[in-house]
């Protein structure tokens, strides 16, 4: 079930990945409802999605525990 969450925030993170805010707040949720492990996945992802947008940089600060 934790895993399906992982997949869903993934994919909720691309389709909002045109608006940084939206994205931040969307970064924020996540990091209430992943667990650790995964929480450094998703940083990683969000990375690779970085690449192509940087303008997401900033939500790099959401994950910083």
């Amino acid at each position: 079930m934790a895993r399906a969450m992982f997949e869903y925030t993934k994919t909720v993170l691309q389709k909002v990945s045109f608006d940084v805010n939206l994205f931040c707040k969307e970064v924020k949720k996540a990091m209430k409802r992943l667990l650790p492990y995964e929480i450094e996945e998703l940083r990683i992802f969000i990375q690779s999605l970085i690449q192509q947008n940087p303008d997401l940089q900033q939500s790099l600060v959401y994950l910083k525990s």
